[in-house]
């Protein structure tokens, strides 16, 4: 069954639109979420399983990283077992991305910082034409200062020791000049990426390329740590990009398992309205010592409960009475816990009164009946139209 969207609706820029497989990235499609494999691809079990657990949390496109022969000669297969497109990572080495395309990828992505060569670059160009996928640039601070050219090199890190915010002015250039080759060859099919581990850098990188180029752009914070830190830091720049409408595919990266990488990106999305809810909303109540019941426990209880529901309900647990009607109104089904009871309210009208013991199962078989009758026509989801006044 379809649910309707958000009624949030930012004014998203518009740009150009590439298709990887069956993905359509910019123009007017979705904000595209996808993850990368930790994996060795060259362990062709190990990244599908991995792929397939990436897939049912939502990913919508995963990249594999292809530093050897072996790597790629393992796409194939990789492909043809993947529920998702499928893009190489390619890095220093052109042949791979040769490799990698012959091998049915479905988009390459390329760093500036280590495939400078035009003719290697122009070959690329031409084998992507052929095979009809899309291509990705993506700059990086790591990778952005000169290497080879040492005078070059000194340069450019006086230029950032003096002020940092010129990174973002080298990011650009260095993206301008390597575009201009993509150009020259009438080859348009391109996503844009400025990376860096500062989120303010990242901010003010997107918003400069932007305003520069109409190619869709793929969102990023780089190195940005492990989820407890990371996340902080990559919702930081992306949602203040995705709210003025800047960024066509994102990816959260973390240094962890990348089910996290999804989990929160989907979330991000979600509360931002550029995703629908494919499954319950769970909010709850912030802790004080008003608190009469064991509010981490239930919540958590109730949260894997909820897992198994498909539909997008929202459902308030609230641990008191004070903010709690106001908080929870909107939601499909809430409930006011204290003094070791429960009371359950269904769209604003109290249905059960309850014991503490007894909550978790009375809120999820209320909300698994909601959502049956949701699921067969019979109810509406409320978007936040309830009225709650505790009895």
């Amino acid at each position: 069954m379809s649910h309707e969207p958000s009624e949030r609706d930012f004014k998203r820029r518009l740009t150009r639109q590439v298709k990887i497989g069956n993905v359509h990235v910019g123009g007017n499609a979705p904000v595209c979420l996808q993850s990368m494999t930790s994996t060795h691809t060259h362990d062709v079990d190990s990244t599908i399983a991995q792929i397939n657990r990436l897939a049912a949390a939502g990913c919508d496109v995963v990249r594999v990283a292809v530093p050897d022969r072996k790597d790629t000669e393992a796409l194939k297969e990789i492909v043809r077992q993947s529920p998702m497109p499928v893009v190489a990572d390619v890095h220093f080495h052109f042949q791979r991305a040769l490799e990698a395309i012959a091998a049915g990828v479905h988009k390459i992505r390329l760093n500036p910082g280590n495939i400078k060569d035009r003719k290697q670059v122009n070959e690329v160009i031409r084998a992507c034409r052929d095979a009809g996928i899309p291509i990705r640039v993506g700059v990086n601070e790591g990778s952005i200062v000169e290497r080879q050219d040492q005078q070059l090199r000194a340069a450019e890190r006086e230029n950032l020791a003096a002020d940092r915010s010129n990174l973002v002015g080298l990011m650009v250039r260095k993206m301008e000049d390597y575009i201009r080759i993509f150009e020259e060859n009438d080859f348009h099919d391109v996503v844009l990426a400025a990376k860096s581990p500062d989120p303010i850098i990242v901010i003010d990188a997107y918003r400069a390329i932007s305003r520069r180029f109409d190619y869709p752009l793929h969102l990023g914070v780089t190195h940005a740590g492990p989820p407890e830190t990371g996340r902080i830091r990559s919702i930081a720049a992306l949602a203040s990009l995705l709210a003025e409408g800047i960024g066509d595919t994102i990816r959260i990266s973390y240094a962890a398992d990348p089910i996290h990488e999804v989990e929160d990106g989907k979330e991000l999305l979600c509360s931002l309205g550029l995703r629908p809810r494919t499954e319950p909303e769970l909010i709850a109540c912030p802790t004080c010592g008003r608190i009469e019941v064991d509010l981490f426990k239930l919540v958590t209880q109730i949260r894997t409960k909820l897992a198994s529901l498909k539909t997008p309900i929202k459902v308030a647990v609230m641990g008191c009475v004070v903010n709690g009607p106001g908080e929870a109104e909107g939601a499909d089904v809430a409930v006011f816990a204290g003094r070791g009871r429960g009371v359950i309210y269904v769209q604003g009208e109290q249905v059960r009164s309850v014991n503490e013991d007894q909550i978790v199962e009375a809120l999820y078989d209320e909300a698994r009946a909601f959502a049956s009758r949701v699921e067969r026509g019979e109810a509406r989801l409320s978007r936040g139209e309830v009225s709650i006044t505790p009895a």
